[in-house]
């Protein structure tokens, strides 16, 4: 239900106020606010609940988030309809419900502080937190951990070519693929970026067997594992393209990935235990502190 006011410029108001965009930061109005003073002439009321209103004031907040006119308006809209319902949501609860003030006081107590801390702690770890892992930490926690690695999945090291079936420069790949020779490497190198629809010449690289062979005919094969220990070199063709890999090494389910594989994992490891223990230093310090400046005192 909306108000009109004599000091109300009709239409202007609202079009002024539509083209403000933006419900990103809707969590940060005070849904609970009452407010049962008269409209302020220079705070319009957009829209009310009972004695509950939404000021201009309120929504001032999120002004030029948008460029656009017309989304401004919707968002606006958005917002506004969205107030509406919480606010219909917060008044039929409370014709419904027995609300314990001291509690429900206590609980935004609670979460404000929890904010408060959490806020803290942010600010305090992100300003002290080394992110810098070097590799002997990192070879170190893979050692003593290395169980908690076991792969899921196939991984491997690999060279792959797609291309077209008709192109002579098929059989020159074929006979490439396996060599170990750096001019043979450089010489595949160069027919794939010039002739290969999709290729992956990276070697050193421990890539997931699924996502290799992905959108091949080999992703149709029902034992991975009795391919991979019967052929290094493996070709196929489809319709219309033939695909050859080179397996160079692989590593089935449940064994130990190396290292390569599970290095950027552990780094983030190691730095999320370092922002915890931060955090927890964080809070002995401050009750540390506090002990020895007498700065509280419990009570038998």
């Amino acid at each position: 239900m909306r108000r009109k006011k004599n000091g109300f410029t009709k239409l202007q108001f609202i079009k002024t106020y539509l083209i403000i965009g933006s419900t990103l930061l809707l969590g940060a109005c005070d849904l609970f606010k009452m407010k049962g003073e008269v409209e302020d002439e220079d705070d319009p009321i957009i829209a009310a609940v009972g004695k509950t209103y939404l000021h201009a004031s309120e929504i001032d907040f999120i002004r030029g988030d948008t460029k656009n006119e017309l989304d401004s308006a919707e968002l606006v809209s958005r917002y506004v309809q969205t107030w509406i319902k919480k606010q219909l949501m917060i008044k039929e609860a409370s014709k419904n419900l027995t609300i314990n003030e001291a509690e429900l006081n206590r609980k935004l107590l609670d979460y404000r502080y929890a904010l408060i801390t959490y806020e803290f702690e942010k600010s305090h770890v992100e300003k002290n937190l080394n992110k810098d892992v070097p590799l002997e930490e990192i070879l170190t926690y893979y050692n003593q951990h290395k169980e908690n690695f076991a792969l899921k999945e196939i991984i491997v090291r690999t060279n792959f070519v797609k291309m077209e079936k008709g192109l002579p420069q098929k059989r020159q790949v074929e006979r490439l693929i396996n060599s170990n020779r750096e001019n043979d490497r450089k010489e595949i190198k160069d027919i794939a970026q010039r002739y290969a629809t999709n290729y992956f010449l990276e070697d050193s690289t421990w890539i997931k067997f699924d996502d290799i062979i992905l959108n091949t005919p080999l992703a149709q094969n029902a034992n991975n594992v009795q391919l991979l220990r019967s052929n290094r070199t493996i070709s196929a063709e489809d319709d219309s393209y033939a695909y050859f890999f080179h397996i160079l090494e692989y590593r089935l389910q449940d064994q130990v990935p190396p290292l390569e594989f599970v290095k950027d994992e552990i780094s983030k490891i190691i730095v999320n235990k370092r922002r915890v223990a931060l955090a927890e230093q964080l809070h002995k310090d401050v009750y540390n502190k506090a002990l020895e400046n007498n700065e509280f005192t419990i009570y038998e």
